[in-house]
């Protein structure tokens, strides 16, 4: 049999904007469900984080969670499983008051995973983990010695992985306690990647620039044959332009669509300008798209206090331009820590409330 996995969804995420529940609910109307029609999937797990924040949820994010993602599946008799992550908690130390227990805890449809767990997929045991705090740490880690299962699925927090591209999580579970299973898939961090049997699925759709021109989708796992399928998303909701206007015409406007960019974040680099009324027009064809936020990108050089010129290209991304300047300084701590540390405060940054 073929099951599901996804991850991550963070229903509410920027404040509960509806931009992004829109780019939401776009996904799973247009991409998920469907893929999960023509192949005639029965099974879904998910594998924690199912909302974004971690104190309460509103009613408008409380429907379009239900709407378009929990009815879909109750319509479809779907058999789903969802494995709780630390967005899913009110507290940190505890699993016992959570967004899913809050919402669906007289929802037969919502299976929810709040300790160890094996389960039996066509004769496959698997073995579901939520999110390991300082409760049930002990129990966790007792059910990974005495499982039976070979396939482990869960929220885990490895040390050592990228959360985001080029940001690595300098704490958290060692992987030893895990080296002994076939395959260990995990919800969390939200870059796709894998080393040795631990695979990080990533999230299904991007959320902030760091998930730029990063590959973003959902997995579906044979559990014949033991192998995982990727789905790529094939929407985005950030967009870089690099602008260069000198062997460009007022009528190529026209063939320009600009409508690809509605509601959409966008950064405009301009790489090149010659005619300040076309870049003007240009801008202006941009804004009528109905853009969710339009970034212009045009100054790429500063002066230190040394009046010495150095280069600091604002279409690059926070984290990036972070780096650049780690990379500039002189210290005797290891640039890579320093950059591990602030890699860290930032992504806590964007998930706080």
């Amino acid at each position: 049999m073929k099951i599901a996995l996804i991850t991550d969804t963070h229903f509410g995420v920027r404040n509960d904007n509806q931009i992004f529940a829109e780019y939401f609910r776009n996904f799973y109307e247009t991409q998920f469900f469907p893929y999960i029609d023509k192949h005639n999937i029965k099974t879904i797990i998910h594998l924690g984080d199912l909302v974004d924040r971690r104190k309460y949820v509103n009613f408008v994010t409380s429907n379009n969670l239900y709407e378009n993602f929990i009815k879909p599946i109750e319509d479809r008799q779907i058999d789903f499983h969802c494995i709780l992550g630390n967005h899913d908690l009110y507290f940190k130390n505890t699993l016992s008051v959570n967004a899913l227990k809050e919402l669906y805890r007289n929802n037969n449809s919502v299976k929810t995973i709040d300790t160890p767990t094996e389960l039996e997929f066509d004769s496959l045991k698997v073995l579901l983990v939520p999110w390991i705090c300082s409760e049930n740490y002990n129990e966790c880690l007792e059910s990974l010695k005495i499982t039976r299962s070979d396939i482990v699925m869960g929220h885990f927090e490895f040390n050592g992985f990228e959360m985001h591209r080029g940001s690595f999580c300098e704490h958290g579970l060692s992987i030893e306690p895990f080296a002994k299973f076939e395959k260990v898939f995990s919800g969390h961090f939200h870059h796709k990647s894998e080393r040795g049997n631990i695979h990080y699925l990533g999230s299904p759709y991007e959320m902030t620039w760091s998930d730029y021109d990063d590959p973003k989708g959902f997995h579906v796992f044979d559990t014949d044959t033991r192998e995982i399928e990727f789905i790529q998303n094939t929407t985005s909701i950030f967009h870089k332009i690099d602008y260069d206007d000198s062997e460009m015409k007022l009528e190529d406007l026209d063939d320009i669509d600009f409508e690809i960019f509605e509601n959409c974040y966008i950064k405009l680099v301009v790489k090149n300008k010659t005619n300040p009324y076309l870049f003007d027009m240009f801008v202006e064809k941009v804004e009528k798209a109905g853009v969710a936020n339009l970034q212009i990108v045009e100054n790429l050089f500063y002066v230190d206090n040394d009046g010495d010129s150095a280069i600091l290209d604002e279409a690059k991304s926070t984290l990036d331009i972070l780096d650049d300047y780690i990379s500039t300084i002189e210290t005797k701590t290891p640039k890579k820590k320093i950059k591990n540390l602030f890699h860290n405060l930032y992504q806590e940054a964007l998930n706080s409330e």
